[in-house]
């Protein structure tokens, strides 16, 4: 049997603790989390509320500072770097998409998608714009501002302006969590075929057992430390694995 060739990894912690507040009122958010996320795949991130989900991806994505531990992205340590070099590697990159959008309600679609590189001067590629705007389905709408535009479009801006840069790896916190079922169908199959056919890394932070079945992996935390994972999930399994993961934290 032919082994299967070794997954580049676009992201890793390694024993990253995460304390907030001092003696009575401290907080652990993360207790020694080591996890490696793969290049080209699409990964979920899923636990109990206040297990360490999106305190692991600020983390990450470097928009909050370990207690302990190491961050790395690609082969760069997040805690060898400068602020002025830590800015330009989350600008350069890392993609970062939010459940509220975070659009700019003055500027049209495409000038929020552009954004990022306009502040950096530069300009798209326009093969990979082209590719991101068409997968995104939203070139009728590139004139439009925020307000024109349902929910479920201007989380696809806001998907399309991560991407746009071509990032290393794309994290995305809730990203359909204030999204109806088929607005949330169509951002998750962007985020799909963004792995699957451009070979971006996505790392997505959700409640939901139906948008992590659109993942190639699925990571459980539990107070804070990585507890199980499983690969090729589908609802039922994710939601399998979170009622034994709720039952064990009510039972500890």
């Amino acid at each position: 049997m032919t082994e299967a060739p070794p997954r580049t990894v676009a992201a890793r912690t390694t024993d990253l603790t995460k304390v907030y507040g001092k003696d009575d009122a401290e907080v652990r958010a993360l207790a020694g989390v080591s996890v490696e996320m793969y290049a080209g795949e699409f990964t979920a991130v899923m636990g109990p509320s206040g297990s360490g989900k999106s305190t692991l991806m600020h983390c990450m994505a470097a928009l909050d500072t370990p207690t302990s531990g190491v961050v790395e992205v690609g082969d760069v340590e997040l805690s060898s770097l400068r602020d002025k070099a830590l800015t330009e590697l989350r600008r350069d990159r890392i993609g970062f998409v939010f459940q509220a959008y975070n659009l700019v309600p003055t500027l049209t679609a495409e000038e929020n998608i552009l954004l990022p590189l306009s502040i950096a001067g530069q300009k798209p590629e326009s093969a990979w714009y082209d590719m991101v705007i068409d997968t995104v389905g939203l070139r009728d709408r590139l004139r439009h501002r925020p307000h024109e535009m349902s929910g479920g479009q201007q989380q696809r801006v806001a998907c399309a302006r991560a991407l746009v840069s071509r990032p290393s790896i794309v994290f995305a916190d809730e990203p359909t969590g204030n999204l109806d079922s088929t607005s949330g169908a169509e951002v998750l199959g962007f985020l799909r075929r963004s792995a699957s056919e451009f070979g971006q890394t996505i790392v997505m932070v959700t409640h939901d057992p139906i948008a992590a079945s659109y993942t190639d992996r699925v990571i459980f935390l539990a107070d804070g430390l990585v507890v199980d994972e499983t690969r090729s999930p589908t609802a039922e399994s994710v939601l399998e694995h979170m009622t034994a993961l709720q039952t064990r934290v009510l039972e500890s």
